[in-house]
């Protein structure tokens, strides 16, 4: 596993920033937005890749092009980048109405992820402990998904953990409107590391990938 990279806070530009959402007003916030997913609907029911999987790797790619989405602690206390992280992501048990919660290692390339991280679905639905798997790396984010709703707004709180920086994915059910096909998507952040103009941004890559699905089948 890479090491963490420390930031050089002489240089950071939000060292203010950092400082303040986190000794003084420590806060998280959420933002809910739709997508729009109609290319990207239409390529996966012409392929026989998962829509689960191709939506946790579209994910993995636009966070782990910007730091401000892998960011954590030193030993030291310091905040400092990871080189790459990987999606965790829950699997629902049918039978048992609950969820496992797996994780499969990011790959640039889609299909190559794919042929990792599907497996994980079948396995996952039949897990009867929360984490299945032997080990869990440090440098993971979260996605979950609730395809049984729609929603506009969603909100997880995270209590007395002002030190999360990883970035919480939620998902939800696609709806359709005036044609096209909408997933809603929650976006949960730590203040101290990440603005609006990186939640902004990073929603911008998500649907410039999603409208341009050539990697689905590539």
């Amino acid at each position: 596993m890479d090491a963490p990279i420390p930031v050089d806070l002489a240089a950071w530009p939000r060292r203010e920033h950092f400082a303040h959402y986190r000794e003084r007003v420590p806060c998280t916030y959420s933002m809910t937005v739709e997508i729009d997913v109609t290319a990207f609907t239409a390529a996966l029911r012409a392929s026989r890749r998962k829509s689960y999987v191709a939506q946790v790797w579209a994910l993995a790619d636009v966070v782990n092009r910007h730091e401000e989405f892998r960011m954590c602690l030193t030993e030291s206390g310091d905040p400092a980048v990871w080189p790459v992280v990987h999606p965790a992501f829950t699997v629902f048990n049918a039978d048992r109405e609950t969820f496992a919660c797996v994780w499969a290692r990011y790959d640039p390339d889609f299909a190559a992820f794919h042929e990792a991280a599907a497996p994980l679905l079948a396995e996952g639905a039949r897990a009867t402990s929360f984490f299945p798997q032997d080990t869990f790396p440090p440098n993971t984010f979260d996605i979950s998904s609730l395809p049984w709703a729609s929603f506009t707004s969603f909100n997880l709180n995270i209590a007395q953990d002002a030190d999360h920086f990883a970035p919480i994915f939620t998902l939800g059910r696609y709806t359709e409107r005036a044609g096209r096909v909408l997933l809603p998507l929650a976006a949960q952040v730590n203040h101290a590391v990440t603005d609006g103009f990186h939640v902004g941004r990073l929603v911008r890559g998500l649907e410039e990938l999603l409208g341009d699905p050539a990697w689905v089948d590539a």
